[in-house]
This record gives C-alpha cells, sequence and structure tokens, in this order.
C-alpha cells in the first residue's frame, strides 16, 4: 500500500502533463520571402509602413475547443508606408487591405495596430491582401535595416541570400 501511495501520485502527474507542444517557426527572413514570393503565380509588392486595423476583431482562441478556433479570419485594415522599387522603398502606399490573421491550431498571428511592418501584399483581383501568421512568413513586424537593405538588394538583382 505504501508503494501505491508513493507511485499513484508521481504516475498521476506524468500523465496529467503531457508532452509540451509548442509551435516551430523558421526566423523571418526577408530574402528567403521575397524569393519564394518573386517565384509564385501570384503577384506581390513589398511595402514597408504602419499597419492599423481593429484589434478587437482578432481571433481569439479557445483552448478547450481548438477546433473553434478559425484558420482565416479577413479583417479591414490600412498600410501606410512605402513600397519597394528598383530604386528602394521610395513609391507612397496608403491603402486599405484586407488582412488575413491566419491562425494554426492554437496559435494565432496578433501584432499591435500601429506596428511597423514588413509587409508583403497580395494583389487580387478583390483588392489588396496582407497575410498575417504565426511564424510572421509574409508580414514581418518591426524589420531591421537589415531586412530592408535584404529586400532591396534583391529587387535590385544585386544579392538576395537568405540568412538561413
Amino acid at each position: 500500500m505504501t508503494l501505491y501511495r508513493t507511485l499513484a501520485p508521481a504516475a498521476l502527474a506524468l500523465l496529467l502533463a503531457g508532452p509540451a507542444l509548442g509551435l516551430s517557426c523558421m526566423r523571418p527572413d526577408a530574402a528567403r520571402t521575397y524569393q519564394q514570393l518573386d517565384a509564385a503565380e501570384e503577384r506581390y509588392i513589398a511595402v514597408h509602413g504602419e499597419l492599423t486595423f481593429d484589434e478587437t476583431k482578432l481571433p481569439e482562441t479557445d483552448l478547450q475547443d481548438q477546433g473553434s478556433t478559425p484558420e482565416s479570419t479577413p479583417l479591414p485594415a490600412r498600410l501606410r508606408g512605402m513600397s519597394l522599387s528598383p530604386e528602394g522603398f521610395t513609391t507612397p502606399f496608403d491603402r486599405p487591405v484586407t488582412l488575413d490573421v491566419r491562425c494554426y491550431g492554437p496559435w494565432c498571428a496578433g501584432v499591435a495596430s500601429g506596428t511597423e511592418v514588413l509587409g508583403f501584399v497580395e494583389l487580387r483581383e478583390s483588392g489588396p491582401v496582407l497575410t498575417l501568421d504565426p511564424c510572421y512568413s509574409v508580414t514581418i513586424p518591426e524589420p531591421d535595416r537589415k531586412m530592408l537593405d535584404q529586400v532591396i538588394s534583391c529587387m535590385k538583382g544585386e544579392g538576395c541570400e537568405p540568412v538561413e
């Protein structure tokens, strides 16, 4: 009976703990994203600017019912900044966009309204769409100068090597 009292709580703790699962993402890489989207059939433009939207409309995860979390939530947003040209980020861009907020299981993308982003905007017939996913694969919040310079170099054909 003593062995049972000693092992039972330990076994129960192991069963309840279960495996620790996390989202595994590659580090955002502006050159890699540029290359992938440049090769895509869809058309994209790179924009460096401020993203604004109603944060209260971001999807929320119900950890008790993860299946109810939507995979994609479209939100009206505005992107103000400069789009990429062969000379750099020199072309004014101030337009409404559809923000396509993605969730991967219980992990949903999220940034604060007013965040500076490097976004690759898809130009669809229905209008411009900016995808925001939990791995920041197409929209990179708070890009540093090196990321912006990478994309400019890619556009100019002067080298477009992913950081890896």
